[in-house]
């Protein structure tokens, strides 16, 4: 169970996020609260748990903290922004935020009957559901709408991708401490472990966990780091370059020391593409495997994933890593045809999207990627909305990208949508849905409106104003 000091932390992180908007300005507080509260809060179960509320845990009370310092502790003489939650601009976001917030309702409505099993039960979706669930979906929608309206700009991408650089250094110290170890700090500081430490133990050691979910969320966050600094080394000609790039080697070397397959091989493919290619080539890259990962529902559902195939190339690698790849596939299966019985809106929370046993009613099925967790729980709908918002920034900014010429594309801007891309390909085997990936999703999206208005004349800046770029030159 959580010790006390986990509850102080979630407790007093709206007045640390009120410090960080005094000290910093809000482009840079807004990244800095989100950023630190993802790394260093305590991970579930940690959190206040109030009636007919969604819990309070540190992704939701980071996201009320910067929404609650904006609309009512920020200054106005400084802003060129209004405060609190807008909309996007583009008409299909509009939708796509409407549907992921209220789409829930449905959901709750076409499942008010209970799951009976022989020796227990399962309620059905009521009233309380009907308030919770999409008071969740706005809790977590809050870092992608302040993101869109506060770090629009080519700097705030560029601050995004320093911040990933200097979190994942300053974290790549505990990350080592456990590796080295075995993962303890969680259980040292806030007196519980968050998950099962057997997953934490591989090739005769262990993978870092720290104060995040599981060690493939570490390994994820120091995967984007390193892209973020070969990105830094790439786009800067000045002296700071041999800095980033003696970073991005470091994190490089904590990476491979994390034991973690996948953001090893996503590490293997970016950085070719960072050092290869030029923004509006990189761009096309993370359009099309940003469409991949919209596509893969309807690819597995017609038998086009090549699954034989993936297991087979995972068996050269590592037999064990083949036999987790195979596990998961057939849990997708499984989920993938119980979703079947109710394709709209899915079955809803409380376990009511698994299989269950039929006398204890206990869960005999596990979901670990994103895509098969929402769409056991909210249906195609649900789905669409939540992975159509993540791919939409990287669709804008590559139409925009199309009108302009290759020095107008700022060189922050392809790195930014890679990350959100592999991100949305880690979404398929794992759940590394994080407020990170909401707050680089909401950039992007603001950015690409305002290449958009530039184009349309709608602002009296001109393109070279908006996007400051220098590149160092590779193809």
């Amino acid at each position: 169970m959580p010790n006390t000091l986990a509850y102080i932390m979630l407790a007093i992180w709206p007045l640390v996020t009120l410090t960080l908007f005094r000290k910093l300005g809000a482009p840079k507080a807004l990244i800095w609260a989100i950023l630190a509260a993802y790394l260093i809060l305590p991970p579930l179960p940690a959190a206040f748990d109030l009636p007919l509320l969604p819990p309070f845990n540190k992704d939701t009370i980071s996201h009320l903290s910067v929404l609650f310092v904006v609309m009512f502790a920020l200054g106005t003489s400084s802003d060129k922004v209004k405060r609190g939650l807008t909309m996007p601009e583009s008409g299909l976001g509009k939708f796509l935020v409407v549907v992921f917030v209220l789409s829930p309702i449905a959901t709750v409505l076409t499942n008010p009957e209970p799951l009976i099993f022989q020796h227990s039960a399962l309620r059905g979706l009521g009233g309380q559901d009907l308030i919770a669930l999409p008071v969740t979906q706005l809790l977590i929608l809050i870092g992608f709408l302040l993101a869109r309206q506060y770090l629009q700009s080519a700097e705030t991408l560029r601050f995004i991708l320093w911040s990933l650089m200097v979190a994942g250094l300053a974290y790549s110290l505990p990350v080592l401490l456990e590796i080295r170890l075995s993962p303890q700090l969680n259980t040292w500081i806030y007196g519980y472990f968050q998950h099962s430490f057997e997953q934490m133990m591989r090739g005769g050691g262990f993978r870092a966990i720290v104060f995040l979910n599981h060690g493939i969320w570490v390994a994820f966050f120091v995967m984007i780091s390193a892209v973020s600094a070969f990105a830094l080394w790439r786009a800067d000609s000045g002296k700071s370059g041999p800095l980033f790039l003696v970073a991005a080697l470091y994190l490089g070397v904590v990476l491979f020391l994390s034991k973690t397959l996948g953001p090893l091989l996503f590490a293997l493919l970016l950085v070719p593409v960072l050092m290869l290619f030029g923004a509006k080539n990189q761009i096309k890259i993370a359009a099309l495997l940003a469409l991949m990962a919209f596509a893969y529902p309807v690819l597995k559902g017609v038998g086009l994933v090549p699954t034989q195939m993936m297991l087979q190339q995972a068996e050269r690698v590592d037999p064990e890593r083949a036999g987790s790849l195979q596990f998961r596939f057939m849990n997708e299966d499984l989920l993938f045809d119980r979703v079947a019985e109710k394709p709209a809106f899915g079955w809803g929370s409380w376990g009511r999207n698994h299989l269950h046993d039929p006398v204890t009613g206990e869960i005999t099925s596990t979901s670990d990627g994103r895509w098969v967790i929402v769409f056991g729980i909210f249906g195609w709908v649900g789905f669409i909305a939540e992975f159509g918002l993540l791919v939409l920034p990287i669709l804008l900014i590559w139409r925009e990208s199309r009108l302009l010429r290759h020095d107008q594309v700022s060189p922050y801007v392809g790195p930014l949508s890679l990350i959100l891309a592999v991100n949305l390909i880690d979404l398929i085997p794992n759940a590394t849905l994080t407020p990170l990936t909401w707050l680089i999703g909401g950039a992007l999206l603001g950015h690409s409106e305002v290449l958009r208005r530039v184009r349309l004349g709608q602002t009296g800046e001109t393109l070279p104003a908006v996007i400051q770029a220098k590149r160092r030159t590779i193809i």
